[in-house]
């Protein structure tokens, strides 16, 4: 199996904060977006793992060089059109028999992808949502086969939305599809869609399972970044550890490397960043940067960058 994650976006909503990085190399927890996302899905070792890069391609090539994460290669998007070409940008590096794992890399998810270890169909993860309308969704039959892919539809046919977790074990299939949209020009929103290559696989026999996740959590916002961080801070706290007279600690909370705290109190759901320096503060559901200095204020509820 090889894993494929395209990770070009500009991340506008994001901004200031992908000025200088990609949305994926964000920092959440202790960690990168991209390293919660990769290190959940590492047990099915992958032959390859492929990074379709486009914004800040650069910054994702280094941080690469420091991961021991097996086999990795980037491939440049430098013109993004659409998911469904990035898609195709990676395929000439995998052979028509071998599966794949398709994960967009700017999105956390908690999901049982050990299903995919001896999965003899392709498998697309959805997530049960209130407003279907605002999403891509699966129609499924009674034995969870999908029948249908509808993008945000106008009246109500599933709340089951896809989520940017696909398993295709028909990579010949999706090569014919995806040569077959760009090379005749087929765009929706004027872009190549996944999706639509997705559709015409199904019309052509290939058969998609419909597999849940359990959460779906959004980085796409400043607030649902944060709210993020506090989810994924509940499962890997390790502030508890920091003893400190004068300060005080409360769990969950993550607290970085070479971190100078004094007369303070650090969480719950904070993330400190390494060398940050804190004194007479208040941090809370918040994240700081690397490098971050907080003197005689109060915070809660925000990123800081430097």
């Amino acid at each position: 199996m090889k894993f494929i994650f395209p990770v070009a976006g500009k991340g506008v909503r994001l901004r200031p904060y992908t000025d200088n990085l990609p949305k994926c190399l964000l920092p959440l927890a202790g960690k990168t977006i991209l390293d919660w996302i990769l290190e959940d899905s590492l047990f099915l070792n992958p032959t390859e793992t492929i990074f379709i890069t486009g914004y800040k391609s650069s910054e994702v090539d280094s941080f690469l060089e420091n991961k021991n994460w097996g086999k990795t290669r980037t491939v440049l998007q430098s013109d993004p059109q659409g998911l469904g070409e990035a898609i195709s940008l990676a395929l000439p590096y995998v052979e028509d028999n071998e599966p794949l794992l398709i994960i967009l890399g700017d999105t956390l998810f908690e999901a049982d992808l050990s299903i995919l270890e001896n999965a003899q169909e392709n498998i697309l993860y959805t997530y049960k949502v209130d407003d279907p309308s605002r999403f891509g969704v699966v129609v499924t039959d009674s034995s969870g086969h999908i029948t249908d892919l509808v993008e945000k539809p106008k009246e109500f046919i599933s709340d089951k939305a896809i989520v940017g977790i696909y398993y295709i074990k028909d990579t010949e299939m999706l090569k014919e599809a995806l040569n077959y949209l760009i090379e005749n020009n087929i765009r929706s929103k004027n872009e190549f869609q996944l999706t639509d290559a997705l559709k015409i696989m199904l019309e052509k026999g290939a058969r998609f399972r419909q597999a849940s996740v359990y959460k779906w959590l959004d980085c796409g916002l400043e607030e649902t970044l944060l709210e993020t961080n506090a989810h994924v801070l509940e499962r890997s706290n390790n502030a508890s550890d920091f003893m400190q007279e004068g300060v005080k600690v409360i769990s969950p909370s993550y607290i970085g490397k070479n971190v100078k705290i004094s007369n303070a109190t650090i969480g719950p759901y904070a993330t400190i960043g390494d060398h940050c320096v804190i004194q007479n503060a208040t941090v809370k559901n918040s994240i700081l940067w690397d490098n971050v200095s907080v003197i005689d204020q109060e915070i809660n509820g925000k990123i800081i960058h430097q």
